[in-house]
């Protein structure tokens, strides 16, 4: 069964046969210019925890390349830091090693901070916008 492809903007609009209607899909999962927070996964429990937030730079079968700064935890504070020199970092989004939360446009890449709440951490950039992660004894 074939499918006819009909370009659209943002996504692809394909019409399948036998008049089922169109099904929106995008030519990339991650798209150049969209924001960014990746949490690095930790295999042992004496593994800093790692963040980036960043902009996607390009993303081409499952390899992703991003700007942005490293968020890692001070081990004496147990707060989350962030490193002041930007890093562009390639990595594969599709190892398991990652995960990958899209920011809105409007968040302030800038203005990033993390609070504890309760037992979550919370991702802000001071305005209505804010990540919970839910990181079970993350200390």
């Amino acid at each position: 069964m074939a499918l006819g492809l009909v370009a659209g903007s943002p996504a692809l609009d394909i019409r399948c046969p036998g008049g089922q209607g169109p099904i929106a899909m995008f030519p990339s999962i991650l798209a150049p210019g969209e924001k960014i927070h990746v949490i690095h996964r930790r295999h042992f429990d004496h593994e800093p925890h790692r963040h980036f937030v960043g902009i996607v730079n390009d993303y081409r079968e499952g390899v992703l390349r991003m700007t942005g700064n490293v968020y890692a935890v001070d081990p004496t504070t147990y707060q989350f830091i962030r490193r002041p020199e930007q890093r562009t970092r390639v990595v594969s989004v599709v190892s398991g090693e990652v995960i990958v939360n899209i920011i809105p446009p409007s968040v302030d890449l800038s203005k990033i901070t993390y609070r504890q709440e309760g037992t979550a951490v919370r991702v802000s950039d001071g305005s209505d916008w804010h990540l919970d992660i839910s990181e079970v004894g993350w200390r």
